[in-house]
């Protein structure tokens, strides 16, 4: 077994050791998002589709009156199935201040979840707030609330500090990973009534240093996207710990970050470190819909989209770092209808692309 340069991955499961798979080739949609005069996204932080191909996009944006800090950032946009913008959805609801994701269920509700507000909101096809979790500082309130580094932040059942995603399973239970603060995954039960939390921060099994994303498999496992530990962790329904997927895919040497902070930590950084830049690290998750289900995972650096198997095995990957159509800057939200099309939500271009997947695997990683 190959030895890698961090101690955590010693400590659990089997690991995806270094291999390079097959690029995929693919396309993007060009000019996919037809958005009215005079509009423009901010960081697209938040993509889903509902079961008739609309496409939600949840974005940062609306703060161009706003102070630089503590501005409200957040707007939740509906296109049809061609791009075609059809709405803005609960248009300044108090909800909304920094956005980070959106998730349609199985009945077409929408969910969004606001990192800045510490709100998840669901709203059903008609945009109206149908179920609220969690609850945003008070106006009135002079304490700012905890920050990284800080004190330990008071964790609270049915509170967040900085919540991240949403998913369910076939009976309706949601699972959210309670993210950048709390470094847990919540679930309640299908009619919101809270159930228990798992994980604390750390390295180990069931600890987390940013559970960044997750999702549900079709056998009701969790996976959740432990961001800066550079790894995928798997539970069952009840948050016991399964297995863990670390993708270790080498780098061309002279591979450049999009943006300069974007460094990737070094080989043998210590533990503890924030690895949120090693390449595979999960920053986006998704899976299929079944019988034949796929996960594909987004890293920041160096801009590459992972088709997994759900096992870990590495069936492909795709993309680099870049400004162009069919490149990648600051992926943070993914989804897949299907094995062959996965939508990308963008923070550092301000984009949403639609990608075509060929089913073959070729040498080239992008066909335009």
């Amino acid at each position: 077994m190959r030895q890698l340069g961090f101690g955590l991955f010693a400590l659990l499961g089997p690991l995806l050791l270094a291999q390079q798979p097959p690029e995929i080739s693919y396309y993007s949609v060009p000019d996919l998002l037809k958005l009215p005069r005079d509009m423009n996204l901010g960081e697209a932080s938040g993509v889903a589709v509902n079961s008739k191909g609309h496409i939600f996009v949840f974005t940062r944006s609306n703060s161009a009156t706003g102070t630089a800090y503590g501005a409200a950032a957040a707007q939740l946009f509906e296109f049809d199935a061609d791009g075609k913008f059809v709405r803005e959805i609960a248009k300044g609801l108090y909800a909304w201040s920094f956005a980070h994701t959106v998730r349609i269920d199985s009945d077409d509700n929408i969910w969004a979840v606001d990192k800045g507000s510490n709100m998840i909101v669901r709203l059903n096809s008609e945009g109206h707030v149908t179920m609220v979790f969690g609850r945003k500082q008070e106006a009135t309130d002079r304490e700012e609330p905890p920050k990284q580094g800080g004190p330990p932040p008071r964790v609270l059942d049915g509170m967040f500090n900085q919540p991240t995603d949403i998913a369910w399973n076939a009976a309706g239970d949601m699972f959210v990973s309670d993210g950048y603060i709390n470094s847990r995954v919540a679930k309640y039960d299908r009619n919101g009534a809270w159930v228990k939390s798992w994980g604390e921060p750390g390295q180990g099994p069931g600890q987390f240093k940013l559970p960044h994303a997750i999702a549900v498999d079709a056998q009701g496992q969790v996976y959740v996207a432990d961001r800066a530990n550079a790894r995928i962790q798997v539970f069952d329904s009840d948050g016991k710990f399964l297995r863990q997927i670390v993708i270790d895919v080498p780098v061309a040497p002279g591979t450049r970050p999009l943006m300069g902070y974007q460094a990737p930590p070094p080989p043998n950084a210590p533990p503890g470190s924030n690895l949120s830049y090693r390449p595979g690290a999960p920053a986006a998750i998704c899976i299929t819909p079944g019988p034949s289900q796929v996960m594909f995972v987004a890293d920041l650096y160096p801009g590459r989209i992972y088709k997994l198997d759900l096992e870990g095995k590495l069936l492909g990957m795709l993309g680099k770092n870049g400004r162009q159509l069919g490149e990648f800057g600051g992926m943070h939200q993914l989804a897949c209808p299907s094995e062959n099309v996965v939508f990308v939500a963008e923070l550092l271009n301000w984009r949403v692309q639609k990608l075509i997947l060929q089913p073959e695997a070729r040498t080239t990683s992008s066909t335009r």
